[in-house]
């Protein structure tokens, strides 16, 4: 029931306020969220790439929701078992986070936990991916 309002939320956003593209960018985020809960990971992945592409060139890879929107897109990429595409992006958010963000900040943590999860849940990992996971956790 809430796709097609988040829907509709983003085409009134488009008509009415296009210049105000974070406010695009959120509630594309919205609907990639909701189709995620619908179990249309594959979906959400597209339109959270769409976002995150579009948003490190507006407002660059520091900003914290350029940031947030890469890490959606690893969730939906570890969500899909894309467990490379996931660590890789990870591993580019997590120097960005530390430095923009800092190391305690709670997007920073999520960045690391998921890197961690990323590393223990591939099924191809590796001794060295395990004990790289635990010194994360």
């Amino acid at each position: 029931e809430a796709l097609p309002v988040l829907e509709a939320t983003l085409a009134l956003r488009r008509r009415y306020r296009p210049h105000d593209k974070e406010n695009l960018f959120a509630a594309q985020t919205n609907i990639a969220c909701c189709l995620a809960e619908l179990g249309r990971e594959d979906e959400a992945l597209v339109l959270e790439r769409d976002v995150y592409a579009r948003r490190v060139a507006i407002f660059g890879v520091s900003h914290a929701h350029t940031i947030g929107s890469g890490l959606n897109a690893a969730i939906y990429m570890k969500r899909l078992e894309l467990w490379g595409e996931a660590k890789a992006l990870l591993d580019e958010l997590l120097p960005t986070a530390r430095r923009a963000l800092g190391p305690d900040h709670g997007q920073t943590l999520t960045i690391n936990l998921n890197i961690a999860s990323v590393l223990h849940n591939n099924p191809q990992r590796t001794r060295d991916d395990l004990l790289e996971a635990e010194t994360i956790m």
